[in-house]
């Protein structure tokens, strides 16, 4: 018989960013993608404001913004839905983008 292994649960390698991110495919600007990628969330279109006169919005500020929790936007920067700039290992949100993300989803009830 084999040795036992010390762990009582099997090993599985992690899947990192890093990974993820050099198979992610990037559609070119103005084309839309299959399909939500990692490498389309921190794409910025023409139409919004150059670099230098953007605001970036923390995950926990556009979360008091949005009044909604931090996972909510992880989840919505992971399924681009709202576009992100990865700054080390945190991302930064163009205030912009919070806004036109929150009129773009208003719906008229009644």
């Amino acid at each position: 018989m084999g040795e036992r292994s010390r762990f009582p649960f099997p090993l599985r390698p992690n899947r990192h960013y890093a990974e993820v991110s050099a198979r992610a495919v990037v559609a070119p600007v103005g084309k839309p993608a299959s399909g939500p990628r990692y490498g389309d969330r921190c794409r910025m279109t023409a139409e919004r404001p150059s670099l230098a006169e953007a605001k970036f919005l923390t995950v926990a500020e556009v979360a008091t913004l949005m009044r909604v929790s931090k996972m909510t936007v992880y989840r919505l920067v992971h399924s681009a839905e709202l576009p992100a700039i990865r700054v080390g290992r945190s991302f930064r949100v163009p205030e912009q983008a919070v806004h036109d993300y929150l009129r773009d989803s208003f719906i008229e009830a009644g």
